[in-house]
């Protein structure tokens, strides 16, 4: 991987971005989109989009959401334990006794999320998995005074933030979901950087998705695109216990996944598809028999409709902090998106 690209994906996994919460991580992609974009600005619901060729024909709208699931802190008790509610979807058994670091007006704080010790739990407990009233999140402080003296009510809370190389080219970090996406999109923006287009590319970072595809809303309302492409995380089920029969064959590795099915453009899917052939991206095929849970939906339904495609980036362990992809899938993904955009010229058709 291009090392500046590589220390790009780092910035993005070690950047706190909760639903809601993402100026930071947005201000790290605007750094990067500034000396690579012929325009880079922000709307009002903080999307940012950097267009290149703005002027050109067709428009294609390239989107990966920047936000990741959380908690955040609704109530501090008189013995300054934090209580939580999640922001998107957690297993809470995965995260009972997590590193988390609480992110205040002053900077994180370091925090655990737990419970009783086993030895302690009666059997009824011990049977069922708790939910989030039964957890508290400690942050080591004496009493309510001192924890309201860092801690307010609102203030979102990540796993611990960390990025760690594994063997064969795989990566392991929270929040892959969807800051790899980002990363596709952006790094296809670099790899446009000083080619011939007949389209404009909007290369978007999209804010809120994991609580009901808003940012994608609002930033394809703005773009008003012909051509949609969102990139998303998609199961990887090459781990023990995964059901092939209901959600296909897809492995870290293997390519990006091309989907196809009613939220899809049967263009956009041949032209990805044919694309892929002629630059020899490894790719893998998966249905989609209804409309997707990511950015692609909404995209599709933007105004009079978007001729819309969907990259998925394998994952493995989805919505935990220990999400893993293949650094192989993600520059697959940018140089498929990348030729892709170069491919298209004004005259296309994309009418189903």
């Amino acid at each position: 991987m291009h090392d500046a690209s590589h220390a790009f994906l780092k910035e993005l996994l070690t950047t706190p971005s909760p639903s809601g919460f993402e100026r930071p991580i947005q201000d790290v992609v605007r750094s990067w989109a500034k000396p690579l974009a012929d325009s880079v600005h922000t709307d009002r619901h903080g999307n940012v989009i950097a267009a290149i060729n703005p002027a050109g024909k067709p428009r294609v709208m390239l989107a990966g959401h920047c936000d990741q699931i959380g908690l955040m802190v609704q109530h501090i008790d008189e013995n300054g334990f934090l209580y939580v509610q999640p922001i998107g979807g957690w297993d809470m058994q995965i995260l009972l006794g997590q590193n988390l670091t609480v992110w205040t007006r002053q900077g994180g704080i370091p925090a655990v999320l737990s419970r009783k010790a086993p030895h302690l739990l009666t059997n009824d407990e011990r049977n069922k998995t708790p939910q989030f009233t039964d957890v508290w999140v400690d942050i080591g402080v004496k009493d309510r005074k001192e924890a309201e003296e860092l801690v307010t009510p609102g203030d979102p809370i990540t796993p611990a933030l960390a990025y760690r190389d594994l063997r064969n080219n795989i990566a392991a970090s929270p929040a892959m979901d969807d800051k790899v996406g980002v990363w596709v999109v952006m790094e296809t923006l670099r790899l446009l950087k000083g080619r011939e287009l007949s389209a404009a590319v909007f290369c978007v970072s999209t804010v809120q998705e994991e609580i009901g595809l808003r940012g994608a809303k609002t930033s394809a309302f703005g773009v008003d695109p012909d051509i949609g492409i969102a990139v998303d995380v998609t199961h990887a089920t090459d781990t023990p216990g995964s059901e092939k029969k209901q959600v296909g064959e897809t492995k870290l590795g293997g390519g990006p996944a091309l989907f196809r099915g009613a939220n899809v453009n049967p263009h956009v899917f041949e032209r990805l598809e044919q694309t892929a052939k002629k630059f020899q991206i490894p790719v893998q095929i998966k249905g989609a028999p209804r409309a997707t849970g990511t950015d692609a939906n909404v995209i599709q339904l933007n105004r009079e409709g978007v001729a819309t495609g969907l990259v998925g980036i394998p994952n493995r362990y989805m919505h935990s902090p220990v999400e893993l992809v293949s650094l192989d899938d993600l520059e697959a993904a940018a140089i498929l998106l990348t030729e892709f955009c170069a491919s298209i010229s004004p005259d296309m058709d994309w009418t189903p």
